[in-house]
């Protein structure tokens, strides 16, 4: 059979048109499966050897700057799960702000000294029977320095394949030559200043790594103790003048503690003049060791009955003992007698740290072993001095962990040689047990048990340290440094309050911080890393100030590295001929602590205009973990309000941590970890990127199968959307795009959704919001695209003729809602947003990460439509309920077999439909809509939209074989009587204008 009408068309095996290629149906060569695991290295390739960044540089140059400076990761090790989230929320940051209009360049860096690539080094030695210590300093030096270039070139590849954009090709490195050239100067500036002293005070020791910890490197975790109750003697002799009284002589203070092995180092017993104490007769006692019947103990009355059941007693109250009565009195220590090392008295102070809410009422203090301890030791040192006491600080225990001669009895000239508190491998070792039995043996301990508590571990090894008095070099907290209220810690304070935080409570967080902590120490006592560069008084311990001495050094370091600080002739080389005598001074050996390293970042990067000038400082922002308030940002503050007088950023922000799918932290032992590379071998970075972006990122948040599974799914929604627009897109001519004014309501409804969408994207990414810009995204293009504007103008789309102008009015839209939504989602689909703007822009030499984000009209922004639409999309749920019962039942198959009648009680709601194809707009190819005093009480209702009820029924008439309309005009024309009227016309524009049934549309 011939067709002869107009635009033929060919025939289907049982004898009806084809009219399927005379649809304007959707066209692309965008895949559903996107590939990303193989296709994203292409486009990885592509912005390489355009030079993306570069570009971007040079066409932002005039921009206001944005500038987020990186946090150094560590160079030690392949990049895991938390690396991943940190390095895709920068970029997120950095390219959102980009798009936003600013020059947001990126540098990344790496801290590359320190003990954890040492430590590292010296494993290798040991391996091999090498002793670290016949090796060359700067030989030494040099390993650390490759083993750090080599995990530098290795996380910066997997970096790079996250979609990471930033200056790979000239990174900063904290080991790099101008770098270790400029920490020092910023050392040098704090010891100008005054700020820099040598102190002797405990300080967290890593037994394990061989040095001091500052609160950054410190994570508590549960220990188990050894606790021990013991009894100091009254001794016969009081501190006062006055002697105590007879019922005193005889008795004792009871203190306790949970680190036996600090009793040697005892000097003191502090008390409290706010806590009320007494004196207790033992009356009855069922213990192995400990009080006996008749002795008499002191304990704060609110603690004296647990204190007792400690010991198995029973005891009665004699009476009170006074503020003065403490005051007055001195006691022996519990070891005296032993080694003859402790024949000493010891005082009782009173001091603000005590409390009685556990223990005694009393704090046993080692000044060598404990920050309250050594403040208190200091504080009362003159009067201590005065009743004849020495106040000399032991240094009872070695860096090894081993007690030393300050600790007789426990030390090297011991039966059984030294005690050690903790081994290489962070295991208690013998001190505890040795002071407990050595306690039982001068009959002076109370009782013993074993406490679980938070104990201070380090952060690295993971394994437990102590307090140790040693010599290090410190920053002063809060010594004045112009007027008396201008000191380091108001300074960072005041910076802090400067600050903006995201989440707001990391200011407070900081904030306790800096208020709280004591003075920073500096040095370390190890070997790969930035020296302390100073020369100190071989007898008066003054710190040389001469800045002729610091230029020689930061020059010699800008050409050699920091290793010029160990060349034999460093010491004459550096002092030169401004310091006649060289003998009189001494160059320190500690370096620095890696944390002074990372802070003086600002220093090198941001204001190294000559190697970044699209950097500034102070940052725009720093961003890290949760965990870098006591960390990277705190070191940066202090560093930066010591040598600049404020902070080196304008705002921080932080995310939580990554978990497992069942919140519990990741750990190569539980077997829980998610390797970031797998993720991307098996779904591709923009799934990582993705899943970034959804989640909660001030909490803690997980990862998982399902979690990525919905991230999946999230993914394959918009990019089906974006396969549509693209198709659909192929048939768009910009020369005959609509003007707004022109376009069907329709149309000027989506333009404003994307007004409005553009305000709270634009809001999201300022607000680092992402999840409420993907979101926001995610719901417009699956709810209000999709679900409704798509699914309406299908039919329109496919089936309008040539001249249409709601379908070129349509295509103008699509055409918008690609410019927007490419953009808008770019800096967080890197890759598929490159890959959709390739797809529709194949011969294009840019990217669309060179794009801003398109600024809309105006006058799109319609919120009266907005409302009326609003009223029409009510009603519509009303009629896509009803159909969906009946297509649930079987009654139909599409809707396009229906007619509804629509019952609307509201007059003002039936108002906001006249003038509008409901059928089009419900998807029906008929529809009556009518005024109803009374619902029908058969129809269908929803509770949310009151005064609307459907009833069905079915279309009447035939179908159109084109556009599968149920009309009684179909069969009406002639020439097409298989075809409604629109149908029939589109045909007819087809034939004028030379276009046959396989022709291109």
């Amino acid at each position: 059979m011939t067709d002869t009408a107009p635009g033929a068309t060919e025939t289907r095996d049982n004898g009806e048109r084809d009219y399927s290629k005379t649809l304007f149906l959707p066209r692309t060569d965008f895949p559903m499966r996107a590939g990303l695991p193989q296709r994203e290295p292409e486009w990885l390739k592509r912005w390489e050897d355009m030079d993306l960044y570069k570009l971007l540089r040079e066409q932002s140059r005039d921009r206001e700057k944005f500038t987020l400076h990186d946090g150094p990761p560590y160079a030690n090790g392949n990049i895991h799960i938390g690396h991943a989230l940190n390095k895709t929320m920068k970029d997120l940051v950095s390219r959102s702000m980009q798009m936003l209009g600013y020059n947001s360049a990126y540098v990344p860096g790496w801290d590359c000294h320190g003990l954890p690539i040492e430590w590292k080094i010296e494993e290798q030695y040991r391996a091999k029977g090498k002793n670290k210590d016949e090796v060359p300093i700067n030989e030494f030096r040099a390993e650390c320095r490759t083993f750090a270039e080599h995990w530098v070139d290795v996380q910066r590849e997997e970096f790079k394949r996250l979609g990471v954009m930033g200056d790979w090709d000239n990174p900063y490195l904290t080991m790099s030559f101008d770098a270790e050239a400029t920490i020092a100067s910023e050392l040098m500036k704090v010891a100008m200043s005054g700020q820099l002293y040598r102190g002797s005070k405990p300080v967290m020791w890593s037994v394990v790594e061989r040095t001091a910890l500052a609160e950054a490197e410190i994570e508590y975790h549960e220990h188990e103790s050894d606790a021990i109750w013991v009894k100091f003697p009254v001794a016969s002799q009081a501190w006062s003048d006055e002697a105590p009284e007879e019922r005193l002589l005889g008795a004792s203070v009871v203190i306790w503690t949970t680190t036996p092995w600090t009793i040697p180092g005892n000097r003191a017993v502090s008390f409290s003049s706010r806590i009320a104490y007494g004196l207790y007769e033992v009356t009855g006692a069922e213990n192995d060791f400990g009080p006996q019947p008749g002795e008499k103990l002191i304990f704060a009355d609110k603690l004296a009955d647990e204190s007792a059941a400690k010991a198995k007693l029973t005891f009665n109250r004699l009476g009170d003992v006074t503020f003065a009565e403490l005051s007055a009195m001195t006691l022996h220590h519990p070891l005296s007698g032993l080694a003859g090392g402790y024949d000493f008295l010891v005082p009782l102070l009173d001091g603000d740290h005590v409390t009685d809410d556990a223990g005694t009422g009393f704090v046993h203090t080692a000044p060598s072993h404990g920050a309250d301890d050594f403040e208190i030791w200091m504080a009362k040192g003159r009067e201590i001095a005065a009743k004849g006491i020495d106040t000399t600080i032991p240094f009872t225990v070695d860096d090894a962990g081993y007690y030393t001669k300050d600790a007789p009895g426990f030390g090297p000239d011991a039966e059984g040689g030294a005690a050690r508190v903790i081994d290489d491998k962070g295991k208690k070792g013998d001190a505890n047990q040795r002071v407990i039995t050595a306690l039982i043996a001068s009959n002076t301990l109370f009782a013993r048990g074993r406490l679980k508590h938070q104990y201070p571990h380090s952060w690295r090894s993971k394994k437990p340290v102590i307090f140790r008095n040693t010599p290090q070099w410190f920053v002063y907290m809060d010594k004045p440094l112009g007027s008396d209220t201008d000191t380091l810690r108001t300074r960072a304070l005041s910076a802090i309050d400067a600050t903006k935080f995201v989440p707001p409570a990391g200011k407070t967080r900081l904030r306790s911080m800096i208020a709280d902590r004591p003075d920073w120490v500096l040095s370390r006592q190890r070997a790969w890393g930035v020296p302390i560069t100073v020369f100190v008084n071989t007898d008066t311990g003054e710190i040389l100030k001469n800045e002729a001495v610091n230029a020689r050094i930061h020059d010699a370091f800008l050409k050699e590295g920091a290793d010029a600080w160990y060349a034999e002739d460093a010491k004459a080389r550096f002092l030169g001929a401004d310091v006649p005598d060289h003998a009189a001074w001494h160059k320190v050996t500690d370096i620095l602590d890696v944390w002074f390293d990372s802070g003086s970042t600002h220093a090198f990067v941001l204001r190294n205009s000559e190697k970044w000038p699209d950097l500034k400082f102070p940052a725009s922002m720093y961003l890290e973990g949760s965990d870098q308030h006591r960390g990277w940002f705190h070191s940066s503050l202090l560093e930066s309000c010591a040598t600049n007088g404020h902070a080196p950023y304008e705002s921080v922000l932080t995310h939580g941590f990554t978990m497992d799918k069942n919140g519990f932290k990741m750990s190569k032992s539980l077997g829980n970890t998610i390797a970031p590379q797998d993720i991307i071998k098996k779904f591709g970075a923009d799934i990582l990127r993705l899943w970034t972006a959804t989640i909660d990122y001030a909490e803690d948040h997980r990862i998982g199968d399902e979690i990525l599974a919905n991230t999946v799914e999230m993914y394959r929604k918009m990019r089906n959307s974006f396969r549509w627009l693209l198709g659909n897109l192929a048939h768009y001519e910009p020369e005959e795009a609509v003007a707004h004014a022109d376009m069907p309501e329709l149309e000027q409804l989506i333009l404003h959704r994307l007004a409005v969408l553009d305000g709270e994207v634009r809001a999201g990414y300022r607000a680092y919001d992402y999840k409420r810009v993907v979101n926001t995204i995610a719901n417009f293009m699956n709810l209000e695209l999709s679900a409704f504007y798509f699914d309406i103008r299908k039919d329109a789309l496919y089936c309008d003729p040539i001249s249409s102008v709601r379908r070129k009015a349509a295509l103008t839209v699509l055409d918008h809602l690609y410019s927007c939504l490419t953009a808008w989602l770019a800096p967080v689909l890197v890759f598929t947003m490159e890959e959709i703007w390739l797809e529709r822009n194949p011969g294009e030499t840019s990217s669309v990460h060179a794009r801003t984000f398109p600024e809309l009209p105006a006058n799109w922004r319609n919120d009266a439509l907005a409302e009326k639409w609003a009223q029409i999309r009510a009603v519509r749920r009303v009629v896509t309920g009803a159909l969906e019962i009946e297509r649930r039942n079987k009654v139909i198959g599409a809707s396009l077999e229906a007619a509804p009648v629509v019952e609307i009680a509201d007059p003002e709601l039936l108002a906001a439909l006249e003038g509008h194809d409901m059928a089009d707009i419900c998807i029906t190819s008929q529809i009556d809509v009518r005024r109803a005093e009374a619902l029908a009480s058969e129809g269908f209702t929803l509770a949310d939209v009151p005064g609307v009820a459907v009833t069905f029924a079915r279309a009447e008439g035939e179908r159109c074989a084109r556009s599968w309309k149920v009309l009684p005009e179909v069969g009406s024309d002639p020439d097409y009587p298989d075809l409604t009227v629109r149908d029939a016309d589109a045909m007819r524009e087809r034939a004028a204008a030379g276009l046959d049934a396989g022709g291109d549309a």
